[in-house]
């Protein structure tokens, strides 16, 4: 599981636990080995390994697989992913490619190689962590929203490419949700930032059902599918634009 310190990955691996998996949990932070500890005490808990790695880098992917160790993988679930808020000309170059290596290329990187593995046995879930911003041109989120596009479409791509599997593929495309996403994105003074969110042990549970049922998607927004894309940038802008948050 990654992206599992916080937020919804955190929140599946409290759910796995209590289903008696054995959890491999990893992110980028130091709170991952705290998670671990708290993970352990969940009823159901027996094998709860923390990693403290950068899944936006090839040598993250690597040290994930090695932990592995050959195990059999019945759930992988792709969570982690970063968020950056304000102006994409105003962002700094290297929070944009960071963006991009953790959301898009360490998560392809992370799904072609372990996905490799649980090909040979024919039986997993996966479970992708899109989002409904996928849909949405997002302003003053560019990046994020186009990162979130490119997840659901290869989601859906991967779900009926193995189709004739026993391979399932769950994305979830949640909308917005109360964790730290806002505060590390920097968008605490937008309108969205500021206002109630779902519930993230409402959203993995929504999305962990999902999994197990194999359903392809859970949580979609119809509107974004029937609302032309100049709309939906501009419903953004009221959403994301930096100092719409009421005081």
């Amino acid at each position: 599981m990654t992206g599992a310190s916080t937020g919804i990955g955190y929140q599946f691996a409290r759910i796995c636990a209590r289903e008696g998996y054995d959890l491999r949990i990893a992110a980028d932070e130091v709170e991952i080995e705290k998670a671990a500890a708290d993970l352990r005490r969940e009823p159901g808990a027996e094998v709860v390994e923390a990693l403290h790695l950068d899944l936006a880098k090839q040598e993250g992917i690597d040290k994930l697989h090695a932990a592995i160790g050959g195990r059999p993988i019945d759930v992988l679930t792709a969570n982690a992913g970063r968020g950056l808020g304000h102006p994409f000309l105003d962002q700094d170059l290297a929070r944009i490619r960071d963006v991009i290596d953790t959301n898009v290329t360490g998560t392809t990187c992370l799904l072609h190689r372990l996905g490799n593995d649980m090909s040979r046995r024919n039986q997993e879930r996966i479970l992708i962590t899109g989002s409904i911003a996928g849909f949405t041109p997002g302003s003053f989120q560019a990046v994020y929203n186009a990162s979130k596009a490119y997840l659901n479409s290869l989601s859906f791509a991967l779900c009926d490419e193995l189709r004739d599997t026993e391979i399932s593929v769950t994305c979830l495309m949640q909308g917005a949700t109360e964790t730290e996403f806002f505060k590390r994105a920097d968008m605490l003074d937008t309108k969205v930032g500021s206002e109630d969110k779902d519930d993230p042990a409402m959203v993995a549970r929504q999305g962990f059902d999902a999994m197990v049922k194999g359903e392809g998607d859970v949580v979609q927004s119809a509107v974004a599918n029937v609302t032309p894309a100049e709309m939906l940038a501009k419903q953004h802008r009221k959403m994301a634009e930096p100092g719409s948050a009421k005081h």
